[in-house]
């Protein structure tokens, strides 16, 4: 008996996904009867009826079934010998793991990536979106080499940095009548539809607060849990809102912004692990990060007042 070859392997697991020869074989890219062949010279050399040819079809018999369970099994394992692989060769030229949250997934973040791959055009970098609670929970676990969420991340292997933005800014529908002011006070807002962030949120309180302080309470009309949910409603005529700048970018162009008046600040917070194996991508990653913030796709039309 000859020992059987991957190249039959892989025909026999071809035919039993595809469910014919000539699919398989095209999946194999070879001729039909070159499949056949490895069919029939694998049922040779193993000494097994693998198929039940019925109707001019093949099916798998309870042999060919086993057999194949067994060959994808091992398939699957050089599959991830593959991706091992890759990875390994990511590592040699540097990888980051960046986690962001929704809200600074747009602009901002692009900003950052793009300057981080000017210093290190060779580095490989994958970034997901998630909730800051998401995110801290994966920097701890080393799901991630930075994050960059709402909140600290109190634990004591990671290391926080705070991302200074510019003060919060209030967004109103195209052709809002208080796009004549240069500045919005809590007292222009009075009575005005507000889309406001959900209770829960930093967001919310910070903004809540600032209105308790000037003796009124925002006319709240829609909740939204997210940034840009908050935004989007904004540019759809919907209501006024403040936010800070960074997470409203994506609405540039479809809604009025204005200097919110008095100044309020909101922080982001820069996370990683404090013995990092990527300790100077992440540092440099986190300097491109503060970069980023200093900088709005507003600024350059912002109106001065």
């Amino acid at each position: 008996m000859r020992e059987p070859t991957l190249r039959q392997f892989e025909a026999l697991m071809a035919v039993v996904e595809a469910g014919s020869v000539s699919r398989a074989a095209e999946r194999l890219s070879i001729s039909q009867p070159a499949a056949s062949k490895l069919i029939a010279t694998l049922e040779d050399d193993t000494e097994m009826q693998l198929f039940d040819r019925a109707s001019g079809r093949l099916v798998a018999t309870e042999q060919g079934m086993r057999l194949y369970n067994e060959a994808n099994r091992v398939f699957g394992g050089v599959g991830q010998l593959i991706r091992a692989v890759e990875a390994i060769r990511r590592e040699n030229r540097g990888q980051l793991r960046v986690g962001v949250m929704p809200g600074l997934s747009g602009g901002f973040i692009v900003r950052a990536v793009r300057a981080f791959r000017e210093r290190f055009p060779e580095a490989f970098i994958s970034v997901d979106t998630r909730s800051s609670q998401f995110l801290a929970d994966w920097m701890v676990s080393g799901r991630l080499d930075v994050a960059i969420l709402v909140t600290r991340v109190d634990h004591p292997t990671i290391s926080t940095r705070p991302v200074h933005s510019k003060p919060m800014v209030c967004l109103l529908p195209i052709g809002h009548p208080l796009a004549a002011k240069a500045r919005i006070t809590p007292e222009d807002l009075d009575g005005e539809p507000f889309i406001a962030f959900a209770r829960a949120s930093l967001t919310r309180n910070r903004v809540d607060a600032v209105f308790e302080r000037a003796g009124l309470r925002p006319d709240i009309r829609i909740e939204a849990a997210t940034a840009p949910n908050v935004c989007e409603f904004v540019a759809g005529g919907m209501g006024v809102t403040v936010v800070d700048p960074l997470v409203s970018e994506g609405v540039k162009g479809r809604v009025e912004m204005r200097p919110f008046d008095p100044a309020t600040s909101f922080e982001f917070h820069t996370s990683w692990p404090s013995h990092s194996r990527n300790s100077k991508l992440v540092s440099a990653f986190v300097e491109e990060v503060n970069r980023a913030a200093e900088v709005s796709d507003w600024d350059a039309d912002e109106p001065q007042g």
